[in-house]
């Protein structure tokens, strides 16, 4: 696989045993009796650095908050596809400019469409 793939088949391999290990490691704790369950009151309650709270613990957040958080995370996905494209930016010739280039421009049409519906805007 290594050999066909390179290092991407390895990573996601890697990635695939990382999520699957993450899920299953828990319960798989707790199955075996490893990880004692004791609920309690007091590990029930809500603190925040040691301090009891005073009023109420529930608090909504602005959506903006949120959305500056996937458009980051949508810049750096971005960033991840453009990378090996430009490593490898002789071998993959013109096909793979037209593909990156289409890749931009998807990211480019709804970026300036939430600029548009003023979304991006911090009020």
């Amino acid at each position: 696989m290594l050999a066909n793939y390179g290092y991407i088949g390895l990573f996601l391999l890697i990635a695939i045993l990382f999520a699957v290990t993450t899920i299953l490691l828990p319960v798989t704790l707790r199955f075996l009796k490893i990880v004692p369950k004791r609920p309690n009151p007091i590990k029930g309650s809500t603190f925040e650095c040691g301090m009891e709270t005073i009023g109420k613990s529930w608090v909504q957040f602005n959506f903006r908050y949120y959305f500056y958080a996937l458009m980051f995370i949508a810049l750096d996905v971005l960033v991840v596809f453009i990378y090996p494209w430009a490593v490898d930016l002789r071998r993959v010739g013109y096909l793979g400019l037209i593909v990156i280039v289409a890749f931009i421009g998807i990211i480019v049409v709804g970026y300036i469409y939430a600029w548009r519906k003023r979304v991006l805007e911090w009020k």
